[in-house]
């Protein structure tokens, strides 16, 4: 399992590959990884626990991220108009599929940065400003490996 904050460890930069994986409903779901897409058990694990903890109705994206020590799937959903909701599910690296549900205080680590400051400015443009939800639910981030 990933660490959950404290010391501050050197690692050697690896490029993480970002993905849209699909739309579903009201939910966009995307990926990362190290060697390229993540694997499909953590994607399929993601969704399932967004089935888990997303409010009926509500808007949201996840993150299947395929880390160097862990599965993580990362479920997102936008409540109160402008406040966005957080639940972290983590998996040993030898089984993505096993997502279980953690206790976990950190937001995200920088690739997944990339992805929830895309959804960010989305949501900012399309739902408050515009006031247009599938627009916001049509966009995604372009592929992109950092």
């Amino acid at each position: 399992m990933p660490s959950l904050g404290g010391s501050v460890r050197t690692m050697p930069y690896e490029p993480r590959h970002i993905s849209f994986v699909e739309r579903d409903g009201s939910l966009k779901h995307y990926g990362i990884g190290i060697e390229g897409a993540p694997r499909a058990e953590l994607v399929t694990a993601t969704r399932r626990a967004a089935e888990e903890v997303v409010p009926d109705g509500a808007v949201g994206f996840t993150i299947a991220h395929d880390a160097a020590d862990a599965g993580l799937g990362i479920v997102y959903w936008w409540a109160n108009d402008n406040e966005i909701y957080q639940r972290v599910f983590a998996s040993p690296r030898h089984d993505p599929g096993a997502l279980v549900a953690t206790d976990a205080t950190g937001m995200a680590c920088v690739w997944e940065l990339e992805v929830i400051d895309f959804e960010r400015r989305a949501w900012l443009e399309d739902v408050l400003k515009g006031g247009d939800v599938e627009r916001y639910l049509s966009r995604r981030l372009e592929e992109v490996e950092l």
